[in-house]
């Protein structure tokens, strides 16, 4: 895989500078130690209070430097990608921030973490600091591990400990609230593949269709590799894992992408873990959002944390940090009356045999044609043409005898109503205008062709295309025009099925998705929507209807 970057061995102290560079203004700095000292601190800090420092390895933006500011981190040490700081950068961050308040480290559960941020400790406890240090431990995946990892749900024990330190408590407060918080917390993670590491070659040890559960914030396998469940039951799986780590009452989740994963699909698995056991005791969540990644990891992981009334007036305290996106209270969602809409009064049926089985016939013929549409249609857009048309056939088939085919102007307007409402993307739209413009000039007493003309007319305007545009006017406009010129039904079908044949030697859209698309890609392939059209036309003149 590809990378933004410009050299690995930089790569680190370049993001931490245009992080900085796009900060608040006022808020950040960093040490002055480039390349060796990678530490982001408070600007405005007076080391009048406990400070807090953490920090690890590089690769899980937003943290650590995306968690310091007034209410969290005060300082941030940073190293190389998954690559614990050194002992020279911690020691430098704790120098630079700790008054004779005293310090609080939050590590986490790698042995790189502990021995370099231990022995910092250990130094500046030797030239009079007061330190304490706590570890998170709360990755729960590995049962009964001896040293079970640092994740996600550090990032609890950053803003309880950080609330703490703000409102001017003491050490032993501080360090106390923090350590609570860090023994307390339980996480579980899985993923669908592995994360890319800037400068090397991309590798994958998961198939298509699996997952892994349990694996670490720098690509550690995890304790199994799964076949990838639904959403539903992978939440429904990793939150009965996590109840079994928690006491009873209620607990506020931490819902964090690992990287990759679409803010779709992270709104389907909050939607999915809330509805679980462990969703019905959370009262509170924070995320879902990306908080503690593993570069473009596609994963998530769920933080659960027992809680009190303390806690959640820490985890709800104001902070001046842009990566915590704050603790909601959870509440079924809001919801707002449908306003009624008038303009949808069904019209009176009425029976009309031309004009019913004209309609039936191209029904039929664009549900038949779906999968050839659809096979265009993938070749220079997203593959959904044939099926939006047959969609809107199988709607007018299904409602055909609750039109008012005997009163066209009705009839169309019914139509366009229709189609407005279950046709997706620009051809829903466009048809439904060109129905409804048709139908009021029929009303006005204008002719087929005249309406038809109308309708046309108004397609171009709203839609910004115009014939030799490679759309469905590259048909609908030869086939109107064969109708004024008093041609027939005939005509007017040979004239639409040119025009979308004529389509297949336009290299060059002006509109829709295959504007986007090389000559090279267009070449030789039809419109769908121009196709889609003639077919319709054909159908119609083979009917002999209106």
């Amino acid at each position: 895989m590809s990378h933004f970057v410009n050299r690995r061995d930089t790569v680190v102290a370049e993001a931490i500078e245009g992080f900085l560079s796009t900060s608040r203004p006022g808020a950040l700095a960093r040490l002055d130690g480039f390349p060796d000292v990678k530490v982001v601190v408070r600007a405005d800090w007076d080391r009048s209070r406990v400070a807090i420092v953490s920090g690890g390895g590089s690769g899980h933006e937003p943290a650590h430097a995306g968690f310091v500011g007034r209410g969290a981190l005060t300082a941030a040490v940073c190293g190389d990608i998954f690559a614990s700081p050194t002992v020279h950068a911690v020691y430098s961050a704790i120098v630079a921030v700790t008054g004779a308040a005293g310090c609080v480290l939050i590590v986490k559960n790698y042995a790189g973490d502990r021995l370099n941020f231990g022995l910092a400790a250990e130094r500046a406890r030797a030239d009079g600091l007061r330190v304490e240090m706590v570890i998170v431990a709360d990755d729960i995946a590995l049962d009964n591990h001896a040293r079970p990892r640092g994740i996600a749900g550090t990032l609890f024990v950053h803003k309880v400990a950080g609330h703490h330190a703000e409102a001017g408590a003491p050490l032993a407060v501080v360090a106390a609230e923090a350590a609570r918080v860090a023994k307390a917390v339980k996480s579980i993670g899985i993923a669908t593949t592995v994360c890319t590491i800037p400068g090397q070659a991309a590798h994958t040890r998961l198939d298509a269709g699996q997952a892994e559960l349990g694996l670490g914030i720098h690509g550690e396998p995890g304790i199994e590799r799964i076949a990838l469940p639904l959403a539903g039951q992978i939440a429904a799986m990793m939150a009965e894992r996590l109840e079994r780590a928690l006491p009873q009452g209620p607990v506020a989740l931490l819902i964090n992408n690992l990287g990759g994963t679409p803010d779709l699909e992270m709104g389907v698995v909050c939607h999915s873990l809330l509805a679980t056991r462990l969703g019905a005791r959370a009262s509170h969540v924070v995320g879902p959002t990306r908080m503690m990644t593993a570069l473009d990891m596609k994963g998530i992981s769920i933080s659960a944390l027992p809680l009190d009334d303390s806690l959640v007036h820490a985890l709800q305290a104001d902070c001046a940090v842009a990566a915590w996106p704050g603790a909601n209270a959870i509440q079924p969602p809001k919801l707002i009356a449908m306003p009624r809409l008038e303009s949808r009064v069904a019209e009176p049926a009425s029976s009309e045999p031309r004009t019913r089985a004209a309609l039936l016939a191209v029904c039929e013929a664009l549900i038949e044609h779906e999968a050839e549409l659809n096979a265009l249609d993938a070749r220079v857009g997203d593959g959904d043409t044939g099926t939006t048309f047959a969609v809107a056939a199988r709607t007018v088939m299904s409602a055909i005898d609750s039109l008012p085919l005997a009163q066209h102007d009705r009839m169309c307007a019914s139509i366009g109503r229709r189609l407005s409402e279950i046709m997706g993307g620009t051809s829903g739209v466009l048809l439904s205008i060109f129905a409804a413009a048709a139908g009021r000039a029929l009303g006005g007493g204008a002719s087929w062709p005249a309406a038809l003309r109308e309708g046309l007319n108004q397609m171009r305007f709203y839609g910004g295309a115009a014939p030799g545009d490679r759309t469905m006017l590259d048909a609908l406009t030869p086939a109107v025009e064969a109708l004024e010129s008093g041609a027939g039904l005939e005509k007017a079908a040979r004239a639409a099925r040119a025009g979308a044949d004529a389509t297949a030697q336009m290299v060059s859209a002006r509109a829709g998705r295959s504007s986007y698309l090389a000559a090279s890609a267009l070449k030789g392939v039809a419109d769908p929507g121009a196709v889609a059209i003639a077919t319709a036309f054909e159908a119609i003149a083979r009917a002999g209807g209106k």
